[in-house]
């Protein structure tokens, strides 16, 4: 028999495992940590499993929570679509769209599609989770985001993809001046290089290419997004390979940017394929259609030497 008052745990437990920590789950319910642990250790002991374990300042799923997790995001976006349902006859329907992005295409990308669709009105709340591509697809397809927009040649099984555009990379680094006459690649081994975390895509071609060319560095600065990576240039250290679309971030009197010959990558919108879209988020999934439309067409008129 369903032990109804149970389902707030259960929808806790889901929360918490999205967000990945229990303060953050707090939050989004409006509730204190020490309610929410309760919560979870109620649901612990109702079914004696353990479904959370301590990592870091933050908490992981166990196995058990693991295994448990596809379907308790199932019943949450079942609940989701009952809550849209009664709403909407209510006349007053509220979407939440949960995105996951890398922080230059939220730059290039959702930064105007949702700004326009909030202007307008519609009636949508956002999450939107900064993550690289493959952490992206990861969170789509476990359904702890609707939509994720990623940089990838391959996608994982059971989610839907929408290509936007195609990405090419390029070589960034601080301008020189006059002197300057060496190109970036020839700098490369005298020079900081400055590499992405190691599960970007960006990160995956630079040390294909620095394999393949025998290129050892000098001195290396990891950095976790693209736009600390153009700070840096910016700042007249280190050279780095970036995608393209992040150069409208960087004032071309401080920096140079050479194409990269390395194959592009295509950028996509990927999502779950049993889930099931809201009017709202079938809108808003074109309108980034549209948006990422003009984003190849701006690339293809720039000329990179």
């Amino acid at each position: 028999m369903i032990e109804a008052s149970l389902f707030p745990a259960l929808l806790s437990f889901v929360t918490v495992a999205r967000s990945g920590s229990v303060g953050a789950a707090a939050r989004l319910h409006h509730r204190t940590s020490s309610a929410i642990s309760q919560q979870i250790r109620r649901l612990e002991a109702h079914f004696g499993v353990k479904l959370l374990e301590r990592a870091g300042r933050g908490v992981r799923l166990t196995p058990a929570g693991e295994a448990a997790l596809p379907a308790l995001l199932e019943l949450a976006e079942e609940a989701e679509s009952v809550f849209g349902r009664l709403a909407e006859m209510s006349g007053r329907p509220i979407t939440t769209l949960r995105v996951a992005v890398s922080d230059y295409l939220g730059k290039g990308l959702l930064v105007p599609v949702v700004r326009g669709l909030l202007d307008r009105g519609a009636p949508l709340r956002f999450e939107i989770v900064t993550a690289h591509s493959r952490e992206g697809i990861r969170l789509a397809g476990r359904g702890e985001v609707e939509f994720a927009v990623v940089t990838a040649a391959e996608t994982a099984r059971g989610l839907e993809e929408q290509h936007l555009f195609d990405q090419p990379f390029v070589w960034v680094g601080p301008r020189r001046g006059r002197h300057g006459r060496s190109t970036l690649v020839e700098r490369l081994r005298r020079e900081p290089l400055l590499r992405l975390a190691a599960e970007s895509q960006g990160r995956r071609l630079l040390d294909d290419y620095l394999e393949r060319e025998r290129v050892r560095p000098v001195s290396t600065i990891d950095v976790p997004s693209v736009s600390l990576m153009l700070s840096y240039v910016s700042g007249g250290l280190g050279i780095g390979l970036a995608p393209a679309l992040a150069l409208a971030e960087v004032s071309p009197g401080r920096v140079v940017a050479e194409r990269a010959h390395m194959p592009t990558l295509p950028v996509k919108l990927v999502s779950r394929a049993t889930s099931r879209r809201s009017p709202v988020a079938t809108r808003f999934a074109a309108q980034l259609a549209a948006e990422g439309r003009r984003a190849g067409e701006r690339l293809a008129r720039r000329r990179l030497r």
